[in-house]
């Protein structure tokens, strides 16, 4: 309809039984629209809703193992972990020292640089393995 003042345009909007809504106020003049508010803001939430819906939240697993960690079971602990890259998910290795096992803390460097070798293609290393207390931890996320 082109620049109509305030009043006029409030008019038009009222005859057409509809509302004035504003659409950019920051510009100069500001751009209106007349349309139906209320379904205006019906069609906004549902397309918030949608987005919602389709949005994929990123979770952290955690994946426990030993310094000692049997060949069956860290099979078993990659397979979990594959499982959780291929869901989108970070996984959080932890690595537990008990007893004379603190002393040989290579050990458990050997077994975290391990899962790494053998992720390489389904997840990067987001943080390199650092000692907190008496346990490793790496904290890896999916390519």
């Amino acid at each position: 309809m082109g620049v109509l003042p305030t009043a006029e345009a409030l008019q038009k909007a009222e005859e057409a039984g509809l509302d004035l809504v504003e659409m950019a106020g920051n510009v100069d003049p500001p751009v209106c629209k007349i349309l139906d508010y209320g379904k205006l803001k019906f069609v906004d939430q549902k397309r918030k809703a949608e987005a919602r819906k389709k949005q994929k939240t990123i979770e952290i697993k955690e994946i426990k193992m030993r310094p000692g960690i049997d060949q069956h079971d860290y099979e078993v602990k990659m397979r979990a972990m594959r499982r959780f890259f291929d869901e989108g998910d970070k996984v959080k290795v932890t690595l537990r020292f008990r007893g004379r096992e603190f002393a040989h803390q290579d050990l458990g460097m050997k077994v975290l640089y391990r899962v790494k070798d053998d992720l390489e293609e389904e997840a990067k290393v987001e943080s390199m393995p650092r000692m907190e207390g008496r346990q490793m931890v790496m904290l890896m996320s999916p390519k």
